[in-house]
């Protein structure tokens, strides 16, 4: 947070806000990255308002989960994987890096390939070529680039986000239903149903942000000159800081998923379009933004072909470089963003191996949306036994000390880790 001096004057309201984002903005922008705004769109389009619910609902517990993270972070001035490492015995330790490294490296490879379905939107380029231009691009920021200056474009590439809250004041709605369906859950005991909430719960409190968020604490601590002789040097007032990050962070984000979920739900289930097959149909939903224009199709595609981009030029550096900390840390291998790639080649080897994985996966014939969708299915499921593990961890005194869970953060951690452990048991159940 900046510094207050004589000749400068402290700064007050939003602009003090703006300051104290940071890991939790990045993290909550890249959770609606394109697995999330595919899953989403799919969610709205096949059951129109019967989700819009779980926006609202689940806004308290993907907080509670990542300020566990971030606080376990901030606490210990080591990553999540690191923390388990010292706690747990080695199986455990390795089937968590484990879950975070596969379900990653898929998340990785849906979000480029949706980046380049998105693209071919515009220009007439081969799916090959756009998936290299974006692994490369992506690849040379994340590794060259310091993490000030990155962390800084990470903040910009959030407003990626605002297409779906313009939409949403555009179209006519009747908000008294809307309402109704926002405040009201809506359930449905058959697969469909439990197949897309698993998706919804797991691209929303979804393994990869657990990782990242702590470890980017961690970053952040360095870069302030807070961690001494390997013990973070920290008061409440860090802590009350990172509810404030963690929280808008969360805020924004679920604003966000209501906007997707309810323009899905008003543009395209509500005109019969209850499957999404391709990049350009969920592009549909975007169409009201630019109605009055001649050239509405086209622009429609335009906006969300650059907020995919945007959200995925955020989203897969989230996701590899989260991979990379877990491994790192389980291995005592140097790792952070602030480190150059001489200094730290096992982290960034990590970074390099499963950006390039999720690459080829996208050579295996899979339809870049359809395989979001089920990458944000393969995370819900995940998600559950990580979970348990971070449940713990905050709660402990040995490890957190006085910094440890209160009630409330115990109370919502657990119910999380029952509802997503339900909703992933009833979804096999009712294969």
């Amino acid at each position: 947070m900046a510094s207050e001096t004589p000749h400068k004057p402290a700064k007050k309201g939003f602009w003090k806000w703006l300051t104290v984002l940071g890991p939790g903005l990045t993290t909550g922008a890249a959770d609606d990255d394109p697995s999330g705004i595919a899953t989403y769109s799919q969610t709205g389009a096949q059951f129109g308002y019967g989700q819009l619910w779980t926006a609202l609902y689940m806004l308290p517990f993907m907080t509670a989960v990542q300020e566990a993270c971030a606080r376990i972070g901030i606490v210990t001035g080591k990553g999540i994987a690191a923390v388990v490492k010292d706690n747990y015995s080695k199986p455990v330790l390795y089937a968590v890096v484990g879950l975070v490294v596969i379900a990653n490296t898929i998340n990785i490879g849906a979000d480029i390939g949706a980046m380049a379905a998105a693209a071919q939107l515009l220009i007439p380029f081969p799916f090959f070529i756009l998936t290299l231009i974006f692994t490369v691009s992506i690849l040379l920021l994340e590794i060259f680039t310091s993490y000030k200056t990155y962390s800084k474009i990470l903040k910009w590439l959030a407003l990626a986000l605002l297409s779906y809250p313009i939409t949403v004041c555009i179209i006519h709605q009747d908000w008294a239903t809307v309402l109704k369906a926002t405040v009201i859950p809506h359930i449905e005991f058959n697969f469909a149903f439990l197949f897309i909430i698993t998706g919804v719960f797991g691209t929303t409190i979804t393994p990869y942000m657990f990782f990242w968020e702590a470890s980017q604490e961690v970053e952040e601590e360095k870069e302030k000159h807070l961690i001494k002789k390997g013990k973070p040097t920290i008061s409440w007032k860090n802590i009350h800081a990172m509810r404030k990050d963690n929280t808008s962070g969360m805020i924004i984000s679920e604003i966000t998923t209501w906007c997707i979920l309810l323009v899905a739900a008003s543009v395209l289930h509500n005109s019969g379009v209850k499957d999404i097959k391709n990049a350009a149909d969920a592009a549909k939903a975007l169409e009201p933004l630019v109605h009055s224009f001649p050239n509405a199709g086209y622009l429609a595609k335009l906006i969300f072909s650059v907020g995919i981009i945007g959200l995925g030029l955020l989203a897969v550096p989230v996701l590899s470089g989260s991979a990379a900390y877990a491994v790192a840390e389980a291995f005592d291998w140097r790792a952070g963003l602030n480190y150059k790639l001489k200094r730290a080649r096992g982290f960034y080897g990590v970074i390099i191996v499963s950006t390039a994985i999720g690459l080829a996966i996208n050579f295996i014939g899979i339809d870049p949306v359809k395989a979001l969708v089920y990458t944000a299915v393969l995370n819900g499921v995940a998600a559950v036994p990580l979970l348990f593990l971070i449940t713990r961890i905050a709660a402990s005194e040995q490890i957190m000390g006085v910094y440890k869970s209160g009630w409330l953060s115990k109370g919502l951690l657990w119910a999380t880790f029952v509802f997503m452990g339900g909703a992933a048991v009833a979804m096999f159940f009712t294969i």
